[in-house]
């Protein structure tokens, strides 16, 4: 995500189809204030036919519970361990599956590079850059994350809603999710 502190995630994702949800952006808002004082979801009836972002605590404790549409997106962004600043993976919910479809490197520091053949890499306009176009469907729509401690502050980016993980389960494994509805084929 561009340094700038004003910069919203759908203008980082430069995706309109991210604007399109602000139907469920109260629900978000109730879901983060629940965050705050337990964990997001907990006692809260999931309905079987939407899909759903989860995070889930090793021991199976859901953690947070968003409805996640057909076509809407995420990002995970943390502070880079060393120099600070804020790294992003954005997904996807397409038909069903999470995708990794971009990620934003404001910087060429330890750990983060392009490998070519994965998507395409361009500008941000600050320094960094973004790599596009990766489009990697995420096996099994889930993946396990060792949540950092609050100065890498891991989070999850939705509209200019953020979630920190790292309040939640700080230095703990979770499992990061897209559920999808009961009934629809693998």
């Amino acid at each position: 995500m561009p340094r700038s502190p004003t910069t919203s995630a759908p203008e980082a994702m430069d995706d309109s189809r991210l604007t399109a949800g602000r139907a469920w952006l109260p629900a978000l808002l109730l879901c983060v204030g629940l965050a705050a004082g337990g964990s997001v979801g907990s006692g809260q009836a999931v309905a079987a036919d939407e899909a759903r972002l989860e995070v889930l605590h090793a021991d199976g404790e859901r953690l947070v519970s968003l409805p996640m549409p057909e076509g809407e997106g995420w990002c995970l962004e943390w502070n880079h361990s060393v120099e600070g600043f804020a790294v992003q993976d954005c997904y996807r919910h397409r038909q069903g599956r999470m995708v990794l479809v971009r990620s934003h490197l404001p910087d060429f520091a330890a750990g983060l590079d392009h490998i070519p053949g994965r998507g395409r890499q361009v500008s941000d306009g600050e320094g960094g850059y973004w790599i596009e176009a990766i489009d990697e469907p995420v096996p099994g729509n889930a993946y396990r994350l060792r949540v950092g401690s609050m100065s890498v502050d891991h989070r999850l980016v939705i509209e200019n809603i953020r979630v920190s993980l790292s309040s939640l389960a700080e230095n703990r494994r979770v499992t990061i999710r897209l559920t999808r509805p009961a009934g629809l084929p693998e």
